[in-house]
């Protein structure tokens, strides 16, 4: 698979807080990126980022990053996918509570220019412009690798507005996956 094909540009959102089988957050995250890196194709990644947690706040910093590749088949489909990879990593939604701990969340950000509102998926994600943990990383990539990816597709510029508008919220860059 190329860059040219026909599949779609998405960005995905991802965030570690907690350890699974022995592997930091960090290390759970770059585990991430080669599970997501066979099946999405020219993936490009961010730095890793250290947030403090937001809307629960009794829990361990989040350790987040974005990557941005072409997914060849439907939302549906990437949030199987996607579903499979945190179940593979430990994550398990029957015993955790919303926006709590987890050792892997990943949250499909942007699926080209789709929008979709059904029960279990919402795009673009709907706290996308509330994030900095989502809008940092996002917004680095965009800005030194998004090549081959049509940048414009993104609207760039709307989500560096959505950024300046945001209040500190704790994000602190800690380096690049090694992956």
């Amino acid at each position: 698979m190329n860059c040219s094909d026909l599949s779609v540009p998405v960005v995905l959102g991802l965030g570690s807080n907690n350890e699974y089988q022995g592997l930091s957050p960090v290390q759970l995250l770059e585990k991430a990126c080669i599970l997501l890196g066979s099946r999405l194709s020219c993936l490009k990644t961010s730095s890793v980022y250290e947030t403090k947690a937001m809307y629960y706040e009794d829990q361990s910093d989040f350790h987040n990053m974005v990557v941005m590749g072409n997914f060849s088949g439907t939302p549906q489909e990437l949030l199987t996918c996607i579903n499979q990879i945190e179940a593979e990593l430990g994550r398990d939604r029957s015993k955790e509570f919303r926006n709590g701990p987890r050792s892997m969340d990943i949250d499909i950000e942007l699926f080209g220019k789709l929008q979709v509102n059904t029960e279990n998926l919402q795009i673009p994600h709907p706290r996308i412009t509330e994030r900095a943990f989502v809008l940092i990383p996002m917004l680095e990539i965009f800005h030194k690798d998004a090549e081959p990816f049509n940048i414009e597709l993104f609207n760039a510029g709307y989500y560096e507005k959505c950024l300046q508008t945001l209040p500190d919220q704790g994000v602190r860059r800690l380096g690049t996956p090694r992956i």
